[in-house]
């Protein structure tokens, strides 16, 4: 499937954004932990919180959670503190090659008992649950937050706890914080004791009515238009976000009033579902630098930003990038460079633009990698170019199953090609 996406001369929306995919499937997860998944409201309709509850509802011998790395590291987890049951947790090619011997070998330190299927390192895995002694282990802070907030999770079942010393610098610090705000309003008893130790106590969650959030990486990308436009006579409202956010990525309305998009809420009541204004004001950044490593799922959204506003940026803490749904950093430098723009990486976590450009390619089509954020981040794009194709846009289910449908009410028009 392509589409042409033809934008509009300006920007008019309200916006109903999904629900957070990351709190989703943290509270899914928790949840059948309590003993209870019906108190849950709000909860995501995306690729990724799906497999969840279908893996969580059926629990058959073999679960695809297909490309949701989210739910290839949480069900690790999850099933290897479940007792007596054993299953096969495997997933698409891609999820093949990504790695996970850190969490595998952190878990059997605690006392799991996981098999590699296939290759040394990586899924599919079989997974045989008991209960585990837990006690202490050791993590890199700078590997995936996703491999510790699995870890912490399932710290309250264990027979001892859960003490996690993370070594060294510590990267998406917010995920992790995230994890256990959660967890704690499921009764669980955990917190940092130092600024790299975590203790989760072996008290047990308690089944409680939970509301999630809309998700603020999906509001990401009504900041990038809004920026790209850089008109007054634009507005889009998004409805369901939260003030005072625990999610990383709300600080997108601080990154994105650099660049003269500015947030105003309509009730400043914190941690209540309200609706955020955007509007646009007078931009003078010239040059951007910031570093990612909280917020790396912004990434893409800025750089293709950039690049359309013409603000030279160098932009570091990308190397969760490399180990995505696709190797992110690449992917970025080959489809800009379609569109004429030239990035430069270097270390495997930085990415520069310092205006250089090249032809832009005649006829373009754009490739998404598999990746829902490649073809968010992508797409409004079509406003500095006129139009332009993306090649399997139906990769958004992912995480924002109806962002499509939201453009075309916003005025772009979507055209499926053969």
């Amino acid at each position: 499937m392509k589409y042409r996406i033809s934008a509009p001369n300006i920007i008019k929306a309200d916006v109903k954004l999904p629900s957070s995919k990351s709190i989703s499937n943290r509270a899914l997860v928790i949840s059948a932990m309590a003993g209870d998944v019906s108190r849950l409201e709000n909860l995501s309709d995306c690729d990724d919180t799906d497999v969840i509850v279908r893996a969580l509802n059926d629990m058959p011998e073999t679960i695809d959670i297909k490309a949701a790395g989210t739910a290839m590291r949480f069900l690790t987890a999850y099933l290897s503190a479940l007792p007596g049951e054993t299953h096969v947790l495997t997933g698409t090619e891609r999820m093949k090659h990504r790695p996970i011997k850190i969490l595998v070998d952190a878990l059997r330190r605690l006392g799991a008992q996981i098999e590699y299927v296939g290759e040394e390192g990586y899924p599919p895995l079989r997974i045989t649950g008991k209960k585990l002694p837990g006690g202490k282990v050791s993590l890199p802070g700078n590997v995936s937050s996703q491999y510790i907030s699995a870890l912490m999770m399932i710290g309250p079942l264990m027979q001892d706890g859960l003490t996690l010393m993370l070594e060294g610098s510590i990267v998406s610090h917010p995920y992790i914080d995230l994890t256990l705000c959660t967890m704690r309003d499921f009764g669980a008893e955990a917190d940092w004791t130092g600024v790299d130790t975590i203790v989760v106590k072996p008290v047990e969650y308690k089944p409680s009515p939970y509301y999630i959030e809309s998700d603020w990486s999906a509001a990401s990308y009504w900041y990038q238009m809004m920026a790209m436009y850089c008109n007054e006579d634009c507005h889009v409202n998004l409805h369901g976000v939260m003030d005072g956010s625990r999610q990383g990525d709300s600080q997108v309305k601080y990154i994105f009033s650099m660049l003269g998009v500015k947030t105003k809420f309509e009730s400043t009541q914190k941690l209540v579902p309200t609706t955020a204004a955007l509007t646009c004001h007078d931009r003078t950044l010239p040059r951007m630098d910031f570093d990612f490593t909280h917020q790396p799922d912004l990434a893409q959204t800025l750089i293709a930003t950039c690049c359309a506003c013409n603000i030279h940026f160098y932009f570091r803490g990308l190397a969760s990038l490399k180990i995505k749904e696709t190797d992110r950093i690449e992917a970025m430098k080959t489809e800009m460079r379609k569109l004429g723009f030239v990035l430069h990486d270097f270390n495997d976590s930085e990415l520069r633009w310092d205006g250089e450009r090249c032809e832009r390619e005649a006829d373009a089509v754009m490739e998404t990698y598999d990746d829902h954020r490649m073809a968010m981040a992508i797409a409004p794009m079509s406003i500095i170019l006129g139009s332009l194709t993306i090649n399997h846009p139906e990769v958004v289910s992912k995480s924002y199953p109806h962002f499509w449908e939201d453009l075309m009410k916003a005025g772009f028009r979507i055209e499926e090609l053969d």
